[in-house]
């Protein structure tokens, strides 16, 4: 078990971009690599303009803060295991005093509260990297436009939606009103997110980024790790998808909706972690069932099914 199958091992920006190039860095957000960064984003996803944002929960926050302002609205509905909810310390409600609601995705028809905002998270990550399907989906936003709602994309993994959407990018985003998509959770980048959306839109989530403290003097390193993130993981990602489920067949695992899928064990985390090695890394939550994801990157794609399988019967054996 001294391979590994899950998880990818960050670099440093010199491993990763070798010698840096010679180029301006940006002031204050402004230019240099942020700026192509943002160009890049934009065309990718057929959008009118992207922001460089330090994280996506200060992304997640812009974008709903300025919703908010513009349907006069504080009530933004979302998943009961959407991330804001579980993840961000309820920064919505004290930050920005937003009142976040629970609604199931069933239920957006038939929520008895008048929310402004509707998140949808794609794919689900408390649910194992759930993706709806694209009829699923469309209707899910149709029944919010219907209700005068806006609609915004929790699309930190995005990227590799694409393949188990059926759809390209721009066709994706192009249901929502505004887009969060980050550069490190897939792309294997240093940290950072984009905000895409209408020029107006980005425009006033460039103002309260800086309300936020976003604004720093100087993100190029980041910016640089994201542009090459994108020329060189994002054309691989669908290989990731097709492998993953190559794996989890060889695990016995229900076949993955994106490159990365959850993986329930009975067994003390501690235990688990120390057992599980390099093969399937130390993230371990506990819980009814510990639970761990794996992740089908780079390092994976040396596993056959049937190694896979023998180390995985091993892993079993000793739990």
């Amino acid at each position: 078990m001294n391979r590994q199958l899950s998880g990818v091992r960050k670099k440093t920006l010199l491993e990763t971009l070798g010698p840096v190039p010679d180029v301006d860095p940006d002031r204050y957000g402004d230019g240099g690599p942020v700026g192509a960064l943002e160009e890049r984003v934009a065309a990718l996803l057929g959008t009118e303009a992207a922001l460089f944002v330090p994280t996506g929960t200060m992304a997640q926050q812009i974008a709903l803060r300025c919703w908010a302002d513009r349907t006069h609205n504080p009530i933004v509905a979302m998943h009961p295991q959407a991330h804001p909810l579980h993840h961000e310390d309820d920064a919505l409600t004290v930050l920005s005093g937003l009142r976040p609601i629970k609604v199931r995705n069933a239920d957006v028809g038939t929520c008895p509260e008048p929310f402004g905002t509707l998140l949808l998270e794609v794919p689900d990550r408390e649910a194992g990297f759930v993706l709806p399907t694209w009829d699923e989906l469309t209707a899910t936003v149709d029944l919010a436009r219907e209700r005068d709602a806006v609609v915004h994309l929790d699309g930190a993994r995005l990227w590799e939606s694409t393949h188990g959407l059926g759809k390209p990018l721009p066709e994706i985003a192009g249901l929502f009103d505004s887009v969060y998509v980050s550069f490190y959770k897939s792309l294997e980048g240093i940290s950072g997110a984009a905000l895409a959306g209408s020029r107006d839109f980005v425009e006033q989530a460039r103002v309260w980024r800086h309300r936020y403290g976003g604004m720093l003097f100087q993100q190029w390193p980041a910016a640089l790790s994201a542009l090459h993130g994108l020329d060189t993981v994002l054309p691989k990602l669908g290989e990731y998808v097709a492998h993953a489920k190559v794996v989890a067949q060889a695990m016995d695992q229900p076949e993955p909706h994106t490159h990365q899928f959850a993986l329930h064990l009975p067994g003390d985390p501690a235990r688990l972690k120390e057992l599980s090695g390099k093969f399937l890394g130390g993230f371990w939550q506990d819980g009814p069932l510990a639970k761990t994801e794996v992740t089908v990157a780079g390092p994976a794609l040396e596993w056959t099914a049937d190694e896979v399988r023998a180390t995985w019967q091993e892993f079993l054996g000793l739990i």
